[in-house]
């Protein structure tokens, strides 16, 4: 233990000296390391650098969650909505004035949410009701129960996806991020409840084969039996169809408000997004079955969906008691569609949260039983079953961490020195930032590189290296533009002998980038580094 320890210690020091694998320094990236440097000393400055400096991808962020609350009013004054002045939510009118334009005629106690434009009190409660702003931790309400009541207040709202994605997309580009991967939750309902109505199978449970939790009903001839009676039904496949127009319709409204194509298109526009879907975890087996498998399809015919995850609180009652079962659901379907990747939020835990028990197994499971690729958030690495091999296993295959630092430390508490950030860098764990849900916190990614490199003492050439980690790690398709997976020292042959990140690639390498959409992201973070640092006074 002492000799993990001190390899532990030489290791941070090493990583705090910006050492990691990266491709030789240049005169341009040195600059741009002094001058990071300099603006570390104040973290205004630091924030002004980080803004400006290529940040690559996202892959952590959800859609509804990413809005910010002024968005939601605007919108739900749009929608017609009114507004408890209580509760500090949207609620449905009870109907329309005759007059024109027509206005919302809200129940009893309830005001139109426009109200809110004319009264500040009103709007400052609606926007402390829909985030994180302002918030302190009362006797039995802390920062996890606002953080996650925050979704129930600000819904009933209608069909505002594709202007939401041009906020994200807008907000990314002004931060010189060219890459979002956004959870979202296309139509399952009617699926859910064809799900709901064939009913759990039943079976025995092997409490010795499975020490960690209920597998009743989760073998995989029981799971490829329900699947079968829920393919067969065709409310399936007309809402796979629905999702798929869902998706086009909210891209085509984002293009079009975005002025996609056209000479006097917005920059947002060269923000790339695919989608992941994100599975209700905290609920019954048979409705996250279904969900879980609607999303699988999904993403096996429609290449904007590149993925899937589970969502909701990890420590929540179902969360937790199913969290076993629903690993078996991942894994057989991992072998019916092998292409669809998967990444989960797995070990978003603190101790106190839940039991110990509740913290040993859930990192773990998810990368042997549900194959999962990414971990999201993994704070409690270490109150893990045996972490020190389970960290090592994660470099080993190369799962990389989305790390939220602000995300854990309102709903977790967890901050330096408890985050595991510093333990994953050291056991050589790919690593990225992301946002998880920049509206309610009121962040933005630029936010999490400047609290990473103040808080951890992170080095231009750390912050250099998570960016390119996280478009390694994206799902996007194609083979890397590295030639060994996180090793950002040597690029493919094909594009060897042209400068890194070059306007114009050589033909061979122009060849190979236009057959992967993975290495012309790629490249494009290696052009705007080129011009990142070129430019630095």
């Amino acid at each position: 233990m002492r000799t993990f320890f001190i390899r532990f210690a030489s290791l941070t020091s090493l990583l705090c000296l910006g050492l990691p694998a990266l491709t030789q320094t240049t005169p341009q990236e040195q600059r741009a390391a002094r001058a990071f440097h300099e603006a570390k000393a104040s973290p205004l400055e630091l924030h002004v650098f980080l803004s400006r400096m290529p940040k690559g991808a996202d892959l952590h962020m959800h859609l509804s969650g990413a809005v910010y609350a002024e968005t939601f009013i605007q919108d739900a004054i749009a929608d017609n909505l009114c507004a408890n002045p209580v509760t500090l939510s949207f609620t449905k009118n009870i109907g329309l004035t005759s007059s024109l334009p027509a206005q919302p005629i809200c129940a009893e106690g309830q005001v139109a949410v426009a109200t809110a434009l004319k009264d500040q009190k009103l709007y400052d409660g609606l926007v402390d009701s829909f985030s994180m702003r302002g918030f302190v931790p009362t006797p039995g309400f802390t920062g996890h129960d606002q953080f996650f009541a925050t979704f129930g207040r600000f819904g009933n709202m209608g069909d505002h996806i594709g202007e939401w994605l041009d906020e994200v997309a807008t907000r990314a580009a002004t931060q010189n991020e060219q890459y979002l991967e956004i959870m979202s939750s296309p139509s399952s309902w009617d699926v859910i409840q064809v799900a709901t109505q064939i009913g759990w199978p039943t079976g025995p449970s092997d409490p010795i084969a499975n020490p960690t939790g209920d597998a009743t009903g989760a073998s995989p001839a029981e799971l490829a039996h329900l699947r079968d009676q829920i393919l067969a039904s065709p409310v399936f496949r007309d809402t796979l169809a629905q999702d798929r127009k869902e998706i086009a319709d909210a891209s085509a409204t984002r293009n079009r408000i975005e002025r996609c194509g056209q000479p006097n298109a917005a920059p947002a526009c060269a923000v790339q997004i695919r989608f992941l879907g994100q599975v209700a975890r905290a609920f019954p087996p048979a409705r996250v079955f279904a969900q879980t498998l609607l999303y699988f399809e999904l993403a096996s015919v429609d290449p904007s969906v590149v993925g899937i995850n589970f969502v909701q609180p990890e420590d929540a009652y179902m969360s937790m008691s199913e969290y076993h079962r629903q690993m078996l659901m991942l894994d057989y379907l991992h072998s019916v569609y092998p292409k669809v990747h998967i990444t989960l939020h797995a070990g978003e835990l603190a101790p106190g949260l839940v039991p110990p028990a509740g913290l040993s197994f859930h990192i773990r499971e998810a990368v042997d039983l549900a194959h999962a690729e990414r971990i999201g958030h993994g704070v409690d690495i270490m109150q893990e079953n045996n972490p020190h091999a389970l960290l090592k296993q994660l470099a080993d295959h190369h799962t990389m961490i989305e790390i939220n630092l602000t995300s854990n430390d309102v709903i977790l508490g967890i901050t330096e020195p408890n985050h595991p950030l510093p333990i994953y860098r050291a056991a050589h764990v790919p690593v990225a930032l992301s946002t998880d849900d920049e509206g309610v916190s009121r962040i933005d990614l630029t936010n999490e590189y400047t609290r990473a490199a103040l808080e951890y003492n992170l080095t231009y050439a750390d912050l250099k290296a998570m960016a390119r980690t996280s478009l390694e790690h994206s799902f996007l398709t194609g083979p890397s533009l590295w030639q060994q997976q996180d090793n950002f020292t040597r690029v493919i042959p094909a594009c060897a002998t042209v400068p890194l990140g070059a306007e114009k690639p050589t033909e061979k390498c122009a060849v190979f980038l236009k057959s992967s959409d993975k290495a012309t992201q790629q490249w494009e973070l290696e052009h705007r580094y080129k011009v990142f640092e070129s430019n630095l006074p």
